[in-house]
């Protein structure tokens, strides 16, 4: 699977073209922006884009008036259209927002309920109650998402809503040769819906990418030959900001090797979850960190470890937003991209990460924990990588067993002695590949 050696880089068109947040049903053409991003995201190394919901909405995105049209508000389908033919020449897939636990208040099918109650023919679209009403005073109940009135939910055991949700993807495929979907509140979705998902977009596209947004629980519920082939990795993204914060390397290492290590108990070895530092649902890692020197080697873990690492637009160069200011400011328009260091180190990185058969596929063991330190093998078939953190402030003597007495670093292009131990400098990440 291609995503399996990729770098995902995550935009959310509504915020990154500035758009409004109420749909004012003006047209703009903003999506074209991400046109000349391309740039950009070569230098990053990404290879695969993951764009947050472009269709028609009422405000944010997830609130889905129409799934076959482009938000007025980013352009048409032929500006989309473009975007994607350019992120594919410049060698880049293309990953939709597939938002199918749940529509907004404008879609269509929903409005046409309201209109004639027991009368319209999709009442078993959704989760009505006649003798109900909501906090919009519609005279009629409905089930929302966790609450949210907004959010209307789908009846994902209706034939009709499947086939036109197969439908709307079949659309997407054929409009804009789109190469994966991620699944928004996978974990709220019905099996069997993402059962007949899979099987027909493997019939539509036999590579085609399905990866989705599970907050908690046990992974393997949807992340199976049947399902999904990917979920966002949550339990690894605290564990990554609050192992640098708190100085406790065992954090995250702990994850992991609950995740990934040796012991036939391990839970996801051999699956390839998605890793992040951030995305448009929390506060920016540049302003978690208490250190902001632990900004390159937060990435350098998690490009690292086991998973396919997704950097989330205008945090490759340190931009700040807490999620107590809400989601439009984690959701902020850069007019262009910003380079500097930690752009050209996370390109690094994501060469080192693509190009490695150790670091896509090979399994995990600890080698080195303390506090402060975190030495990890990344084993394959035919290559051998260890990925070394120094979070201190001072050097640090690793001693170890190597298993060799030479070693190539992956993300500077230097060979390294580990005969005897290595010398890690004050806040270092190596990805040494063992000869």
């Amino acid at each position: 699977m291609w995503a399996y050696e990729s770098v995902f880089y995550q935009i959310y068109p509504l915020g990154f073209c500035g758009a409004p947040f109420e749909n004012d049903g003006v047209l703009r053409s903003g999506i074209l922006k991400a046109i000349d991003w391309i740039p950009h995201m070569k230098r990053l190394g990404t290879n695969a884009v993951y764009f947050s919901p472009v269709f028609e909405s009422d405000t944010h995105g997830y609130n889905t008036r129409d799934y076959k049209q482009v938000d007025c508000r980013l352009g048409t389908n032929e500006d989309f259209k473009r975007v994607c033919k350019s992120l594919h020449e410049s060698g880049i897939r293309v990953i939709l927002d597939g938002v199918f636990n749940h529509v907004g208040r404008g879609f269509y099918q929903f409005q046409d309920v309201i209109k004639n109650r027991e009368a319209s023919p999709y009442l078993n679209w959704f989760h009505i109650d006649l003798g109900g009403n909501s906090n919009y005073n519609d005279g009629l109940w409905y089930e929302g998402w966790e609450g949210n009135y907004d959010l209307v939910k789908l009846n994902l055991r209706n034939e009709e809503v499947v086939k036109h949700l197969l439908d709307c993807v079949e659309f997407w495929i054929d409009e804009f040769d789109i190469d994966g979907l991620r699944l928004d509140v996978a974990y709220c979705l019905d099996h069997d819906f993402v059962r007949r998902l899979r099987r027909f977009t493997e019939s539509k596209k036999e590579d085609f990418f399905l990866v989705g947004e599970m907050l908690h629980g046990d992974y393997n519920q949807m992340v199976n030959e049947d399902m999904l082939h990917s979920a966002t990795n949550y339990e690894c993204y605290k564990g990554l900001y609050s192992s640098f914060n708190s100085m406790n390397m065992f954090e995250i290492n702990h994850s992991l090797l609950r995740q990934f290590g040796p012991e036939n108990w391990t839970l996801y070895k051999g699956k390839h979850l998605l890793s992040f530092v951030d995305n448009h649902d929390v506060t920016r890692i540049a302003s978690i960190l208490t250190n902001e020197k632990h900004l390159p080697l937060i990435y350098a873990l998690c490009f690292g470890m086991p998973g396919i690492p997704c950097v989330y637009y205008g945090s490759e160069w340190g931009a700040k937003a807490q999620k107590s200011e809400g989601d439009p400011a984690l959701r902020a328009c850069f007019e262009a991209p910003a380079g500097g260091e930690l752009v050209e180190y996370i390109g690094k990185l994501s060469e080192a990460k693509k190009n490695s058969e150790a670091l896509n596929y090979g399994d995990f063991r600890s080698l080195l924990l303390t506090n402060k330190q975190c030495i990890f093998e990344r084993k394959s078939q035919n290559e051998r990588v260890l990925v070394a953190i120094n979070a201190d402030g001072e050097s640090f003597r690793a001693q170890f067993d190597a298993g060799c007495r030479t070693a190539f670093d992956l993300i500077s292009g230097e060979e390294h002695d580990v005969n005897g131990g290595s010398e890690l400098p004050a806040y270092s990440a190596y990805f040494w590949k063992t000869t």
